[in-house]
């Protein structure tokens, strides 16, 4: 029998932020996942599914954080995983997907999509789990867990903001918030370049974006959001903040000068949502949660410069 998420999870880390808070005009708490098992919130869904699932091999398509989440959580329980990545993904990541044990499946996004080459892959592997790095319901329920950890917080505030690419942290913090009784608002912040999300909630259907969008965010690199997590987000979320790319960047050389902090492009969204729209939130109690710290060298010392 496997051990249960809450067994094997780090629990998030909660960091007051004075500095940066009065940089943004809000009184900021982080909850970063940066310090979680493979270095971001990824490690929650990835192990809850692959503990759930009944067979040896899964198959998937990721970014990068997912997959070495789910090479890590295969590790543990004695299964497989390939992963489909595109061959821009960053290096960090693909060396971890190998470290911990997964296959890489590189595709040019610009030639077929990574779901295109998932599904061939599936054809070929049919006894395998084929996972959604987000629209799968044991995702969406090992998200959820993060949400549970903020509710343990108390009522302490007026906003949980968080990234949103495929939906599934989003989806699952709503989930968390509303088990544990909670009614906070949850705000996602999404990159201007892959604004998917956004025009979802406008139009009031999925929107899908035409290709991968080459945000710094590369895990907001998604097509659309899932339809699971749109069966939630399109009455649970409170709102979309629509990020600029300068203001990803500005997000994490902030995280790293004034919360003594590294974040991922990904990570810095939910900072750099109040640096976009600041009158939004000046004077409210907001978590800003970071999803992930996993980011290549070179690129972080470009956003810091």
């Amino acid at each position: 029998m496997p051990q249960s998420l809450n067994a094997v999870l780090h629990p998030t880390s909660v960091i007051a932020a004075p500095r940066l808070s009065r940089r943004v005009g809000a009184n900021l708490t982080l909850v970063s996942e940066t310090f979680q098992h493979t270095g971001s919130f990824k490690f929650r869904a990835a192990y809850h599914l692959a503990s759930k699932v009944p067979q040896r091999q899964i198959i998937a398509a990721s970014s990068g954080n997912f997959g070495q989440a789910l090479a890590y959580a295969c590790g543990l329980l004695g299964k497989s995983c390939r992963v489909v990545m595109p061959a821009t993904s960053a290096r960090v990541k693909m060396d971890a997907v190998r470290e911990y044990g997964g296959t890489i499946d590189e595709v040019d996004t610009s030639v077929k999509s990574r779901a295109e080459r998932l599904a061939e892959l599936a054809a070929d592997c049919p006894d395998a789990y084929v996972a959604s790095a987000y629209d799968d319901p044991l995702v969406i329920e090992g998200n959820a867990s993060l949400g549970e950890e903020i509710a343990a917080l108390g009522d302490l505030f007026d906003a949980v903001i968080a990234p949103v690419g495929g939906g599934g942290l989003t989806a699952g913090l709503i989930t968390g918030l509303r088990r544990a009784g909670r009614s906070t608002p949850v705000i996602g912040a999404e990159p201007l370049l892959g604004n998917d999300a956004a025009r979802s909630l406008r139009a009031g259907r999925i929107v899908v974006n035409e290709s991968e969008p080459q945000t710094l965010a590369d895990g907001a690199r998604t097509l659309s959001l899932g339809r699971r997590n749109w069966e939630i987000l399109h009455t649970g979320l409170a709102g979309i903040v629509e990020v600029p790319e300068t203001s990803i960047a500005q997000g994490v050389k902030l995280l790293f000068e004034l919360a003594n902090l590294k974040a991922e492009p990904t990570g810095a969204l939910a900072v750099a949502a109040l640096l976009t729209e600041p009158e939004r939130f000046r004077g409210q109690s907001v978590c800003c949660v970071i999803s992930g710290g996993n980011v290549d060298g070179e690129v972080y010392r470009t956003l810091l410069r």
